[in-house]
């Protein structure tokens, strides 16, 4: 069985931590940390050139912009499974650091890089043995200009035979690891990724990160031999992996790669294409935290749809709804990598950095986050409010502020919060009507006014009426 060896491009200077040469008329030394030999590589690219240009309608992968990446620098960074040539350059580094178990990342990437040759094997035994990889081989090398067109930086500088070895163990890899999560039982197997649920969390983490990923199109044609054989469809297992049964995601959605998949779960079928008047800053309600807007008349009511990103507002019951917010430890991964994923590919259809904008301006202290929490719009299961509001002020650092779906909701919002008629309405409403009690004493006290009114009128009436 044939496999790939991971080169490291090293720069001719005496400087082992620089990757690449920044002299395009120079040759890299390049060592194979399999055999350990140098050779000299022409230069076909560097990691980290764009690609230029683009082909529109194939690309969908792209690197984290620089102005969000550095806000969070964890939340896109695979802990341990590396997928793809973005993450490519990074295996170099790991393989020289064999060894060294202080830098447990490094450690991480190579027992996966093993266990992804593992994962090969089984997966050729279950399947037509060697003939079914050597099909997979050909299959990437027939799509590869396809699968580099996905990709917003040039993968030039990887060979096309490293090339197709690398989405060849990538795409084995993940295809065998969702087969094995669904058939998996409750007894231990041996392979640590089924054994221990910590790994398998952190695995999923690292397969929804946009600089991660694999074409779709790709997997799927991989696995149409194995439906057959298997009677299941990979969307299917995909599905299952991520947990995702609950969601209106149907046979007709249509997605690029994993952290296209998280995106359309949320935003599938809900929303109408932007109208670019829609698309304006929402600045309006800056400063008006949900705090305000609760003292100001506005009602709070989460959405029934447990997925999908949406805010509406009825301007006659003065009722604000929001989709929920569950606050985890993954939900800051996941809401990072769609939102990098749309500033990138869906600038004009951001409707979660839409969504992420909003919460942000709701929330400033930790009562806010107590507020939406009693209403059922937030989940919170990191415990203190004080974290919560933090991480979602955070969540929107770096990003462009330039516009948003809900900028009329906003508005809506903003003249509802400035009627004073409101004000006054929800004042009288909390101080004579809070609660039960408050209101019986309310409409008693009203009561007897009124009969005191009418006992008294009716006495100027006869006092009146004798003279």
């Amino acid at each position: 069985m044939v496999l790939s060896t991971t080169p490291l491009l090293r720069h001719v200077s005496d400087s082992a931590d620089i990757i690449g040469s920044s002299n395009p008329d120079t040759m890299d030394l390049v060592l194979d940390v399999e055999s350990g030999r140098e050779y000299e590589l022409k230069k076909l690219g560097r990691p980290g050139r764009w690609r230029s240009p683009t082909n529109t309608d194939l690309c969908c992968i792209y690197r984290v912009p620089n102005s969000m990446y550095q806000m969070s620098p964890e939340a896109y960074t695979p802990q341990l499974v590396l997928i793809g040539p973005l993450q490519y350059a990074l295996r170099s580094p790991a393989f020289v650091s064999r060894g060294n178990i202080t830098n447990r990342k490094f450690m991480g990437y190579l027992n996966m890089e093993e266990h992804k040759k593992i994962y090969l094997a089984e997966f050729s035994q279950r399947f037509e043995g060697g003939e079914i990889i050597e099909r997979f081989r050909r299959m990437i090398k027939e799509d590869e200009d396809m699968i580099r067109a996905s990709y917003s930086e040039s993968t030039a500088w990887i060979e096309s035979h490293d090339f197709v070895e690398m989405i060849l163990l990538d795409s084995v890899f993940v295809l065998q690891l969702m087969l094995k999560s669904h058939a998996i039982g409750l007894e231990k197997i041996g392979d640590h990724l089924m054994d221990e649920p910590c790994l398998e969390i952190t695995i999923k983490g690292d397969l929804i990160m946009l600089e991660n990923q694999l074409p779709y199109f790709i997997l799927e044609k991989l696995f149409d031999p194995v439906a057959k054989i298997l009677d299941q469809t990979l969307r299917q297992l995909v599905i299952e992996f991520f947990r995702l049964e609950d969601t209106k995601i149907s046979d007709q959605t249509t997605f690029r790669h994993f952290t296209d998949l998280v995106r359309c779960v949320r935003v599938e079928g809900a929303f109408p294409k932007y109208v670019f008047d829609d698309f304006q800053p929402h600045y309006e309600i800056a400063n008006i935290n949900a705090h305000k807007l609760d003292n100001g008349g506005v009602k709070f009511k989460r959405t029934q749809d447990a997925f999908l990103v949406k805010v509406a507002f009825d301007p006659k019951k003065g009722c604000l709804e929001i989709a929920r917010f569950v606050a985890d430890d993954s939900v800051e991964i996941t809401f990072r990598n769609i939102m990098a994923l749309e500033q990138c590919h869906y600038p004009y259809g951001a409707h979660v950095c839409s969504y992420i904008i909003f919460l942000d301006f709701l929330i400033d202290t930790d009562k806010d986050v107590e507020l939406l929490v009693d209403k059922g719009i937030i989940t919170n299961l990191l415990g203190n409010h004080g974290v919560v509001a933090k991480m979602v002020n955070k969540l929107c650092l770096g990003v462009p502020e330039d516009g948003a779906y809900y900028s009329g909701i906003a508005e809506q919002v903003r003249e509802h919060y400035k009627s004073e008629y409101n004000k006054s309405r929800t004042i009288l409403k909390r101080v004579y009507c809070s609660d039960l009690w408050s209101g019986i004493a309310t409409v008693g006290a009203t009561l007897l006014l009124l009969m005191t009114l009418i006992q008294t009128v009716t006495s100027v009436i006869q006092v009146l009426s004798k003279k």
